[in-house]
């Protein structure tokens, strides 16, 4: 595996570790920021974990992290690499003590996620990968395995719905399609479950994601051949003047 890619790893699962110390705690701190989202103790041990390790690993890269200052446009324009980083992606998921959250850590060059690793703490399990690098997943720290996307049943897809969005915008899209099976999901693993042909579609049609809740997740997908793309069809981008993203469609193989 890529050592880059293999590094991200390893910081996700160390701040997966970190966000389960603080849930076995009892004590999430649980706050809310000023866009009234749900802000915890494990939020910021596993940022800042991410962080320094980031800094140690990589110096000079700069970080967009859901937790940490925002930069204006202006400079983060001039960033041809940068990490775009949700160090728990999910927490409304994690309050609820629900195990769909995750974390997330991607390395983006020239507008777009090259490579990214997501760690789903409950599960210990891991996923990583990147366009042209290939993708993979392993448990419980052992060995990695390779991971690809899949075509779609004839008979009808596996759809991925968000848990805690769901959107009559994507009810509407998906009026269009033979829709064998949903499966509700929270947080990045929506990607990666593509990503392990699992599932053949997820639509987020509705604004309301940001770089940092979908870069990691579309890195490991793009490895794993599948593609997200926003409605007119163009790869989603990243380091946006606007940090929300568009409607997109991640899908697995085909045309779906």
């Amino acid at each position: 595996m890529n050592q880059q890619l293999a590094a991200l790893a390893a910081m996700a699962e160390a701040a997966g570790a970190a966000i389960m110390a603080v849930r076995g705690s009892g004590d999430l701190g649980l706050v809310s920021k000023a866009d009234d989202s749900p802000l915890t103790r494990a939020d910021l041990a596993a940022h800042r974990l991410i962080a320094a390790a980031l800094a140690e690993a990589f110096p000079g890269v700069p970080l967009l992290s859901e937790e940490g200052a925002g930069s204006p446009y202006a400079e983060r324009a001039g960033w041809r690499r940068l990490f775009i980083v949700d160090p728990l992606d999910g927490t409304k998921e994690f309050v609820k003590e629900l195990g769909e959250f995750c974390v997330c850590i991607a390395l983006a060059e020239d507008g777009f996620p090259a490579l990214g690793a997501v760690h789903v703490p409950v599960w210990d399990k891991t996923y990583a990968g990147g366009l042209g690098l290939g993708a993979f997943r392993r448990e419980a720290g052992g060995p990695w395995v390779s991971i690809a996307a899949r075509r779609p049943d004839p008979a009808g897809l596996t759809v991925l719905a968000s848990r805690s969005h769901p959107s009559p915008e994507t009810e509407a899209y998906l009026a269009g399609f033979a829709v064998r099976e949903r499966i509700t999901a929270g947080s990045a693993l929506k990607f990666c479950l593509v990503a392990e042909g699992r599932a053949d579609l997820y639509p987020r049609i509705g604004r309301g994601t940001r770089e940092w809740d979908t870069a990691a997740g579309q890195a490991v997908l793009e490895g794993a051949g599948g593609s997200v793309r926003t409605l007119d069809g163009k790869r989603l981008a990243v380091n946006k003047a606007d940090l929300y993203n568009p409607p997109f469609i991640a899908r697995g193989l085909g045309d779906q």
